[in-house]
């Protein structure tokens, strides 16, 4: 496992989100809430955690109705400008991300290409597009091209 979250990940999450974790033996809990909206999440960060036969990070989102997870986290970008947080995994040159919203709004991308983050988006269709640039904040903390 390469990549592991630290206290201060954890810290620089919670201030985007404007949210605090609770630590739960081999988990960080938030829950965001957007009343105005009536929107709520659950957010839990297992920083190392066995998958598989593999250790690795796994991300859960939690909402009233679905349940989504990354597995095998690779990295996170943290804006405050958006107001949201991205959480990527990179796999034989393609990503999945799932980017939670301060407003406990969330969105996943998943198998998206690599090359789409670099590439003209004004050539995509309009649904390929918005994955692109979506991801497109990962791609400075990307490893080298199709790595695994």
């Amino acid at each position: 496992m390469s990549f592991k979250f630290s206290e201060d990940d954890i810290k620089q999450i919670e201030k985007v989100l404007n949210t605090t974790f609770k630590k739960r033996s081999d988990q960080y809990r938030a829950v965001l809430e957007n009343k105005e909206e009536g929107r709520r999440l659950t957010m839990e960060i297992y920083p190392d955690l066995l998958i598989g036969e593999r250790r690795g990070v796994l991300i859960s989102i939690f909402t009233p109705y679905t349940h989504s997870q990354l597995h095998f986290c690779t990295g996170y970008v943290a804006s405050e400008v958006l107001e949201e947080v991205t959480f990527f995994a990179e796999f034989s040159g393609h990503l999945s991300g799932i980017i939670v919203e301060r407003q406990a709004g969330c969105s996943i991308f998943t198998n998206v290409d690599r090359k789409l983050l670099s590439g003209d988006f004004s050539q995509l269709a309009p649904e390929v597009m918005l994955s692109g640039i979506a991801l497109s904040l990962t791609e400075p903390l990307l490893g080298n091209e199709g790595s695994s």
